[in-house]
Formats: C-alpha cells, sequence, structure tokens
C-alpha cells in the first residue's frame, strides 16, 4: 500500500504496522505455528496461539492489519459517518433548525480519517505483537517444501523458517478488469482512494457491490457528480431485490446516475477527462470521469506463496481448504479473505479461531456451523444472515417469510428514519428462525438478534415474550414476534380461545 508521503497521520501509520526499520529475528529451530499474513485472521490466530504457550512467527508483507485497517473497514466507516451527516444537516429545517447546505472541507474530511485510522493502528502494530511474544517478520512469505516458508526481506536477507503447524491468511485484493484501455485511465481501487487530497468533481464507480455503493454516496454526498456503471441488474446484487431496490432509491435521491445490466466495451484516456464506453440495452453510452473506482470483486492474495511446493491446492477463488479449515497439506491452514468465502472482518475472526481448535485441540469445528452476518453501511443500511426465502431446498424445509416495516416503530417515527423493514424468513412448520434481512437505520447493529436467534436456534414466536426498552428500533423484534404468534394460530384454536374468554365473562 501507497501511504501519503509526509503526513504526519500517514507517517505514524506506517512506523506502527509496516515499520521500514524493523528487525526481523533471527528464526526459532522450530515454531509451533507460522502464521503467513497480518490481516484479522492472521492476527487473530497468532494472538491466541502465542497466548498459549505456542512458539510462534508471523510473516507481513505489507502492513500489519490488512485490509480492513488500512483500506476497508475503517477508512470507509470514517467516511460514512461524515457522508451520514450531511444527511442530517441538509434535513436540519424539517427538525426546526437552522438549514445548512453541508458543504464540506474534502480536505479535512481526509485528514480525520487518517488520523482515525493510525489511533487505531497501535491495536494491530508490529511491536505489539512481538510483546505478546510471537517472532515477527516483515517480508514476503513463500514456500520452500511441505514443512518450511522463506521469508524474504526487504533488505535482501532471506530466512527459513520451519514449522508443525501454518496458516495462510494473506487476505485478497481488488479484482481487476481485462478491458481495452483501462491501464491508460489508471483507476482508482480501495487501496488507494482514501489518498485522495482534493474531490473529484465527476466520480464514475465501476460496480455496484459494498464498497462501490458505500463510497458512490459519500462521494455525492461530499459534491461530486457520481455516476455508477455495473453489469448486474440490481445494487448489491447478492441481496434481497426489495431491499436493495430501497438502497438504489436513496442512491438516485443523492443524485447518483445509475446505469445497471451495462457492458463495458472500452476506456478511454482523453485530454481532460477519462471515458468509459459502455452498451446498456441495446444503445451505446459514454461517461465522463475525473476519477474511475473499480469495486469489481476481490481476488485471493497468493501469487507469492509458491503453494504448489507446499502441496497446497488452490484455484482462481483462493486457497481450497474442507469444512475444517484445513488445506490438502495437513499441516497447513487457511483462513479468511484468502479461501474466498465469507469476506468480512468478524468472519475472519471467527476461522482464526476455528483454526485454532482443530490445529491445537483436535477439535471438530466447521466452517459451515459459522452464522456470519453481513452489512453494508450505506444510508440506509442493509443487512442480511442466514437463508433467503428462496433457499428452501438449502434449508430442506418449506420456508415463510413475516415482515414489518420501520415506519410502524414509534422511535422511527419520532427520528424521522421511517425507511426501510425487517424481513425474517422462518421454518414453516417450526416457526424456527433461519433467516433475516434488514434494511433501514442501524440495520448492521440491528442484524445481531437475528444472529443470536438462528444460532441458537429460536422460533420468532419467542420474540413475543421478549421485553424491548420503549421506545427503541429493536422493539420491531417484538412485534414480529407477536405477528408470528398470532398467525400460528389454527382457526379452530382461535375459536376456542374466543369460546373460553367468553365464558370467562
Amino acid at each position: 500500500m501507497t501511504l501519503l508521503q509526509n503526513n504526519e497521520h500517514d507517517d505514524r501509520l506506517q512506523k506502527l504496522v509496516g515499520p521500514r526499520d524493523w528487525q526481523s529475528p533471527q528464526p526459532h529451530r522450530l515454531y509451533d505455528l507460522v502464521v503467513i499474513g497480518g490481516g484479522t485472521a492472521g492476527l487473530v490466530s497468532a494472538a491466541i496461539a502465542a497466548g498459549l504457550g505456542a512458539k510462534t512467527a508471523l510473516i507481513e508483507s505489507d502492513l500489519m492489519g490488512g485490509d480492513c485497517l488500512n483500506y476497508g473497514c475503517v477508512p470507509s466507516k470514517a467516511l460514512l459517518a461524515v457522508s451520514h451527516r450531511l444527511r442530517y444537516l441538509r434535513e436540519a429545517a424539517e427538525y426546526g433548525m437552522p438549514a445548512s447546505s453541508g458543504e464540506v472541507d474534502f480536505a479535512k474530511i481526509m485528514q480525520r480519517l487518517r488520523k482515525l485510522r493510525a489511533d487505531i493502528a497501535h491495536h494491530d502494530s508490529a511491536q505489539r505483537f512481538t510483546d505478546l511474544g510471537l517472532d515477527v517478520f516483515m517480508g514476503q512469505g513463500e514456500f520452500l517444501n511441505e514443512d518450511t516458508v522463506h521469508v524474504i526481506s526487504d533488505d535482501g536477507g532471506l530466512r527459513a523458517l520451519q514449522f508443525k503447524r501454518c496458516v495462510v491468511a494473506t487476505g485478497a485484493h481488488p479484482a481487476s478488469l481485462h478491458i481495452e484501455g483501462i491501464d491508460t485511465v489508471a483507476p482508482m481501487t480501495n487501496r488507494d482512494i482514501f489518498n485522495l487530497e482534493k474531490l473529484p468533481k465527476r466520480l464514475t464507480v465501476i460496480g455496484a457491490g459494498p464498497i462501490g455503493v458505500e463510497m458512490a454516496q459519500a462521494f455525492a454526498r461530499f459534491g461530486s457528480k457520481v455516476s455508477m456503471i455495473a453489469l448486474d441488474n440490481q445494487v448489491l446484487p447478492r441481496e434481497d431485490a426489495e431491499a436493495a431496490q430501497v438502497v438504489n432509491q436513496a442512491l438516485q435521491e443523492d443524485g447518483i446516475e445509475l446505469f445497471l445490466g451495462a457492458q463495458i466495451s472500452k476506456f478511454v484516456a482523453g485530454d481532460s477527462s477519462k471515458q468509459i464506453h459502455f452498451e446498456l440495452n441495446g444503445q451505446s453510452h459514454v461517461v465522463d470521469a475525473d476519477e474511475i473506482l473499480l469495486a469489481t470483486g476481490r481476488a485471493p492474495n497468493i501469487d507469492e506463496l509458491d503453494l504448489a511446493k507446499a502441496g497446497i491446492s488452490f484455484d482462481k477463488v483462493g486457497v481450497k481448504v474442507n469444512d475444517k479449515l484445513r488445506t490438502s497439506n495437513p499441516r497447513v491452514y487457511a483462513a479468511g479473505d484468502v479461501i474466498g468465502d465469507f469476506q468480512f472482518t468478524h468472519a475472519a475472526d471467527a476461522m482464526a479461531r476455528i483454526v485454532i481448535r482443530n490445529a491445537f485441540f483436535f477439535g471438530n469445528s466447521k466452517l459451515s456451523d459459522l452464522v456470519v452476518p453481513w452489512a453494508t453501511y450505506c444510508d440506509p443500511e442493509l443487512a442480511h444472515v442466514g437463508l433467503h426465502l428462496g433457499d428452501s431446498e438449502k434449508a430442506m424445509c418449506e420456508l415463510d417469510v413475516l415482515r414489518f416495516d420501520f415506519k410502524d416503530i414509534d422511535r422511527n417515527l419520532l427520528e424521522g428514519e421511517t425507511t426501510g423493514f425487517v424481513k425474517v424468513v422462518v421454518e414453516k412448520e417450526s416457526n424456527v428462525v433461519r433467516g433475516a434481512t434488514i434494511v433501514g437505520n442501524h440495520a448492521g447493529d440491528l442484524i445481531g438478534e437475528m444472529t443470536l436467534a438462528i444460532q441458537n436456534k429460536m422460533k420468532l414466536s419467542d420474540f413475543s415474550g421478549i421485553i424491548h426498552a420503549y421506545p427503541t428500533t429493536a422493539s420491531i423484534f417484538s412485534r414480529l414476534g407477536d405477528k408470528a404468534s398470532g398467525s400460528r394460530l389454527t382457526p379452530l384454536v382461535a375459536k376456542l380461545l374466543k369460546k373460553i374468554i367468553s365464558w370467562r365473562r
């Protein structure tokens, strides 16, 4: 990753998570665990192993903290925090406060981002993990054979680390596009967009996934003229179509021009702009941009590892693992974005714990047992966990869905946050919760309650008896519980209850 030069906050970040003067130690004769990659999966597995007394080595080739700290969750959410507040400022008149245009100081926004990132970085610093008892090596790791990793340091040094067990946790990087002219327009990815110092007047986002949607909305609210071009026919294509449409509407209200279902034919570098040529509905279109953001998915960081020398199977998706996260080399495990599944920070953390249990304690923890929620932090937020209504075959039972709108929740009415809804997918016969989609304010926080329900095989009707503080948005789950309880009354039972009540009068 390239950081800004002579920036006090990026300099501080560099010193913490990628110190240029780092002195890698002399390797131990044999390590209980060697971890390749200093992102979430690598740091968590290494820290736990060292805490258990295992002789542990950690190898990082770039910046510790990985994608999340440096060019993912942390900087993007710093920008989104500003963009959300801009909406409140622009709606102030509706609440009896002075109206505001919400004009921004982009340079100050980015400086705040860099400061916050550096403030958080000490948690992932090379020195902190050394203090935990690890041997930290800054350099490129590559397999020499089935039980040895070479570390090639920036100073040209070469060290061999022999291991009993190893974890590959090298993460992923932005996927590129093989389209004519793309190199001539020098598109940005999430790895360099946070280095911007000047707000682009025109920004075109390629891709409609979480990164694309979040950045498109943020920059539109900052004042950029934003276009989004995507092959998919909806924004957030892996999400519930109705929920995604709510986000689609919000993006349009923010002035974003959407071209969904498009096919890009070429990029052209002009004298004063960058052009994207594409086909949509049988017609040719051209969009001019000052900057282009590629948000077209991710590819695993495996090219430099020499996996074949260790007998580790892989493909374009990532390192191949079984349900216990073990690779084709029984000494080696893989976790996090490098395996292709559930590319989220919290999922990487959970995978790391599976690896430690299985590698050191003869565990039987399985990736398939994880209940992994996710959220896109646009405005409104969209979060999901578990199954969709159409997953009956996967569930091996018939599914049903219950819905409740935020416009019918008092707290949301009072705060003016009435957009969105909750959909809960249940087993039709048992009423057990199997999935949920939430689109609306604080959806990312609310999805945790449904994750807990799935994890513990709770019935949606159980929520009827759970007391939520009034007024809170979370009370929507009690309302859904009431709805579920009522829906499960058969005509016969309803008739009997009516008679009992009448008799007791």
